[in-house]
């Protein structure tokens, strides 16, 4: 008997390698996932703007920064932006200023397929053989109205595929972390207190489907040395000046030391 529907996932035709070079940016799940990386030594930056919603500042993240790195992950949250008034401008950040300033505007699918495209276009300007990997975030927007949200997901939903099918190249894949949480993990004990961003359990889960489908064996191997590891930095001691505990870390780091050499 079946008591879930697991959604399948291919494993992607690239495979991302322990302290790999990666840039990760958009919306908060884009944070949740990143800063993943970001414990675990890979060579990860995550939002170096601040946290980005829409296509178009996603675009405007990728130009500000000079990153090239090997593998990027963007993370569409909504096809929402604010344009300034005085200039007509979309801003990244209202930075709390107030909103008689801006006009919201809801993008279509061509126009969010657009703007991923121009991202994607600018990476491999740089680093041409650079994987991209395109996720639609699960968290929906109480604030447009629940129907609203899922508007919002749908034309993200049918950009991203509409990218897909014209680009042809094996290097951009598009990760289900929505469907998952949608489909999946349809319970709310996999949601956090505001019953809309998903609990660190669920991230948890669709950390493990990712390295499922997009890590490599070396990586799986690193990733298991490292752990014991990692556990042993983060403990807690009682009396952290007792000379047992100072050997204990002295111990750990030497060890993290010699696995970083060994994997890098």
């Amino acid at each position: 008997m079946e008591f879930r529907t697991v959604v399948p996932i291919e494993r992607a035709p690239f495979q991302i390698e322990p302290l790999e070079e990666m840039l990760f940016v958009g919306s908060c799940f884009a944070d949740s996932i990143g800063s993943r990386f970001v414990a675990d030594h890979f060579r990860a930056t995550v939002n170096p703007f601040g946290t980005m919603y829409n296509p178009a500042s996603v675009l405007h993240t990728i130009q500000r920064c000079d990153a090239a790195p090997r593998t990027a992950v963007i993370t569409l949250g909504t096809n929402h932006v604010y344009r300034l008034k005085e200039t007509g401008e979309i801003v990244d950040n209202c930075q709390k200023r107030p909103a008689t300033l801006f006009t919201e505007e809801e993008f279509s699918v061509e126009a969010c397929a657009d703007y991923l495209q121009q991202t994607i276009d600018c990476l491999r300007r740089r680093r041409p053989d650079v994987h991209v990997i395109v996720t639609v975030s699960p968290i929906r927007y109480r604030k447009y109205g629940y129907h609203e949200s899922q508007l919002s997901k749908a034309t993200l939903l049918l950009a991203v595929h509409r990218c897909q099918l014209s680009d042809g190249n094996h290097q951009f894949s598009y990760f289900p972390a929505y469907e998952i949480l949608m489909d999946e993990l349809r319970d709310y004990r996999f949601y956090a207190a505001d019953m809309l961003h998903p609990s660190e359990q669920a991230v948890e889960y669709i950390w493990q489907r990712f390295g499922e489908t997009f890590f490599s064996q070396r990586t799986h191997d690193f990733l298991r040395e490292w752990q014991p590891i990692k556990a042993a930095l983060g403990h807690r001691p009682f009396n952290p000046e007792a000379d047992e505990y100072r050997a204990f870390l002295a111990d750990a780091r030497r060890k993290e030391a010699l696995l970083l050499e060994k994997y890098s």
